[in-house]
């Protein structure tokens, strides 16, 4: 059975549908928040495009982040 790992676990959740909050990545991981920012920076630098989606509900003030296109994996 494969092992997942942190990075796997933050690329499911920006995954999805809805994307993910920091705190919910934090949460998941067991990361600081510094250390989810700098996988995303890391994600990125892979060629995998993360939107940033700021929320516009006053009770809800957490940004979403969100993968809108993977890189592409040249056989």
């Amino acid at each position: 059975m494969p092992r997942t790992t942190k990075i796997q676990i933050v690329r499911d959740l920006l995954s999805s549908e809805t994307g993910a909050t920091l705190e919910a990545l934090c949460a998941a991981t067991g990361w600081q928040s510094h250390s989810v920012r700098a996988a995303l920076s890391g994600l990125r630098k892979d060629g995998t495009v993360i939107l940033r989606e700021a929320s516009d509900d006053a009770q809800r003030p957490d940004a979403r982040y969100r993968i809108t296109a993977a890189p592409e994996v040249s056989a």
